[in-house]
């Protein structure tokens, strides 16, 4: 019984965080607030990706930029062949392919002429690289430290070769002047509501499906396979399967949150491959909670709106890297299952106040039933 009431505040926590982000363009109208709030949102779905594969499964991947990235590119190169003629090459070929003595455009990027191709390839490419990394690193029964070594290398790799292959991706520069993306008739400008709303309904149906997974057998075997993965060996489960399944699960999210990006920043950089971005997640995730997906998309749109709020304000552009750092720290030492413990600290302060009043009450009905027993006995006497 307690659990199941566990499960339902917990649920009731996440419907009231959807629902707070949902309305937010009711209280908001300016342009520029929305596309950056709609920014903190993909990344607040990029840290719960995170937090599936590490705070419930204990695989701690520092490459989880890969699969952001890949995805951010798929969007982008299909944008890219939308755009109007006056910023591409003869026959629609890219700006960037004229540059570098590009003549005819590559096979690959062909099937992008395609909206569904782009959407499909946004989720099965980093599927596909997850897939095939997380397949040699669980059956190798390769754990801890070493997969996050592994996955951090990776993702240099593939940065250094996106930016080695310049006549195809852009190299540095990535992939700029985009046109508008456009859905069954619904254009999502980067700066408008229908951009932030589909951003905020993707997060939030994330969200709610995460925690119907993580509360369904397989969500209960992979964490205890974070907790002790041996003993599950020993009960017969292929561990293997599903720390890769759970490791392919996060990368199409991911993948997900990099074509969102891409719509909200109007280009594709090899910067959203880069290590930096890929700890960041990680800090969003450990500020927020790892082990709750809705502490981690908190954690996300905390740190990085308190990071935007400070670098944008001129008494803090020299300092706020510290104040930053020193908040970090707070957190971890005082709140080691981070912000989102708050909730259950609280609730666990309220219920012995709750219990102590009931335990009062229940004495005060004995006493007054003793007493009444009592006085009947001296009656009858």
């Amino acid at each position: 019984m307690r659990g199941n009431g566990r499960i339902k505040r917990t649920l009731l926590g996440y419907i009231v965080f959807c629902i707070a982000i949902l309305i937010v363009p009711i209280f908001i109208s300016d342009a520029y607030l929305l596309n950056k709030f709609a920014r903190y949102l993909v990344f607040g779905l990029l840290s719960v990706a995170l937090s599936l594969s590490w705070g419930y499964a204990g695989i701690l991947n520092l490459g989880q930029a890969v699969s952001f990235g890949l995805g951010s590119y798929c969007m982008a190169m299909a944008l890219k062949l939308r755009t109007i003629p006056i910023q591409t090459g003869a026959g629609g070929l890219p700006d960037f392919m004229v540059w570098n003595n590009v003549q005819t455009l590559p096979w690959f990027w062909e099937p992008f002429h395609s909206y569904a191709f782009a959407l499909f390839a946004g989720i099965a490419v980093p599927v596909a690289v997850a897939f095939l990394i997380g397949w040699f690193i669980f059956r190798a029964r390769v754990s801890g430290v070493y997969v996050a070594i592994i996955t951090l290398a990776m993702l240099v790799v593939i940065n250094l070769l996106i930016i080695d292959q310049q006549r195809f991706t852009g190299g540095f520069n990535g992939i700029t002047d985009l046109t508008t993306f456009e859905l069954f008739g619904v254009q999502f400008d980067a700066y408008s509501t229908a951009l932030y709303y589909l951003a905020a309904i993707i997060l939030s149906l994330t969200l709610l499906l995460g925690f119907a997974f993580i509360n369904s057998k397989t969500g209960l075997i992979l964490q205890a396979i974070r907790d002790d993965e041996t003993r599950v060996w020993y009960f017969g489960y292929d561990v293997a399967n599903y720390q890769n399944f759970i490791f392919c699960v996060s990368a199409a999210v991911a993948g997900v949150a990099g074509m969102l990006y891409t719509l909200v920043m109007e280009f594709a950089s090899p910067t959203f491959l880069a290590v930096p971005i890929s700890l960041s997640i990680v800090i969003w995730c450990a500020v927020g909670g790892r082990a709750s997906l809705v502490g981690a998309a908190l954690g996300a749109i905390v740190v990085t709106g308190v990071q935007g709020s400070l670098s944008d304000t001129q008494a803090f552009l020299d300092t706020w890297m510290l104040i930053m750092g020193a908040l970090f720290i707070v957190i971890v030492l005082f709140l080691p299952n981070g912000l989102i413990s708050m909730l259950e600290l609280i609730w666990r302060k309220k219920r012995p106040l709750q219990g102590s009043a009931s335990a009062r009450l229940v004495a005060s009905r004995a006493s007054r039933t003793g007493q009444a027993t009592g006085h009947r006995a001296v009656s009858s006497r």
